[in-house]
């Protein structure tokens, strides 16, 4: 179970054709990986507990869905710290 959905990330995207949502499903399935490791969170139930993982999650897909050819994925890992930083686990 993904904490948002294609439809969820289609309608934030403003993406209404079939042609990319299998690179949608990719990447909302990278940007919780991202938010996992991030919130040091082992399962994707762990990140459904929290209302702004899910934006985190939405933002970052949308970052990799807008910037797929020139992204700074360090600069995004600093803004999603930066979301979750008050949900974070302080260990493994």
């Amino acid at each position: 179970m993904m904490v948002v959905t294609l439809e969820e990330m289609k309608q934030y995207l403003r993406v209404d054709y079939e042609d990319d949502d299998q690179l949608i499903t990719g990447f909302i399935a990278s940007a919780e990986q991202l938010c996992r490791d991030i919130l040091r969170a082992d399962e994707t139930a762990d990140l459904e507990k929290d209302e702004t993982v899910k934006t985190a999650v939405m933002y970052a897909a949308a970052y990799f869905y807008e910037h797929r050819e020139e992204a700074d994925h360090h600069d995004l890992a600093l803004t999603i710290r930066s979301l979750l930083f008050g949900s974070r686990k302080e260990a493994f």
